[in-house]
């Protein structure tokens, strides 16, 4: 570990830290990419993002182990990886690549989690996607040591919500979530409602019982890493199951 720290040092002294670390400490994980060469098959996923242009997290993203997923409450965090020159030789010295974490890399019971069972717990493991992968990794090597820190996300406009469901059943799904990315909890009140509390359904997908068709939509969230933000009357009364309504309110941690 203490080559591994020596090169954290330089590589922080050669790029000068251009993010934002949400937590402070390096910590060892690995890194192995799927979803071809243009990321395509990284599209859709466990956070329920499904279109990640349109949802604002673009070809950088990353399925997360069960370890880092943390049952979806990490939909949405970004993260910092850098390949563990002292580890490999399968690195590209010097880089370094920002992901968004919007797939979960489920664990594979039949193979040990030191061959082929990279997602079991309690790895720290990232499954990127290719073209984000190879930022920092050569290609044949398939899987590389690397050092990760979660980091502050930067995205471009507010944060969007998509209502799905049916009557009594609202799906939200909240999308493009600057500063720490994820949401720790989130309240929804319709024009003549008091505030009723959400409950995660799955991924980045929030919802409650409660018959609010007809009604203007505000809602209330408090990020993971504590910022409280109301978004007052984002969704108009006359909205309707499957459409998206973007805001210009953003978080900054």
């Amino acid at each position: 570990m203490a080559a591994g720290m020596r090169f954290l040092q330089l590589f922080a002294t050669v790029l000068g830290f251009c993010f934002a670390p949400v937590k402070s400490n390096w910590i060892p994980a690995t890194a192995t990419f799927y979803g071809g060469a243009d990321g395509s098959d990284t599209m859709g996923g466990a956070c329920g993002y499904e279109n990640l242009y349109n949802a604002g997290y673009g070809i950088n993203n990353v399925a997360l182990s069960t370890a880092l997923f943390n049952d979806g409450a990490s939909c949405g965090q970004c993260y910092v990886i850098i390949c563990d020159t002292s580890k490999s030789d399968m690195c590209k010295p010097g880089t370094s690549i920002t992901v968004s974490a919007t797939n979960f890399c489920p664990p594979n019971w039949d193979l040990p989690s030191d061959n082929g069972g990279w997602c079991n717990p309690p790895r720290h493991h990232f499954d990127m996607s290719q073209p984000a992968w190879e930022n920092i990794g050569i290609y044949r090597a398939g899987i590389i040591p690397v050092f990760y820190q979660q980091v502050k996300c930067w995205r471009q406009g507010g944060v969007r919500f998509t209502i799905n469901g049916f009557n009594y059943f609202e799906l939200v799904l909240v999308a493009n979530i600057g500063g720490s990315g994820s949401v720790k909890s989130m309240s929804v009140k319709g024009t003549n409602t008091a505030w009723i509390p959400m409950s995660r359904n799955w991924g980045a997908n929030w919802h409650c019982l409660s018959g609010l068709v007809g009604q203007a939509l505000s809602f209330a969230i408090t990020s993971t890493g504590g910022q409280y933000l109301v978004f007052q009357d984002v969704v108009p009364a006359w909205w309707q199951f499957g459409q998206t309504f973007t805001t210009w309110r953003q978080f900054d941690y």
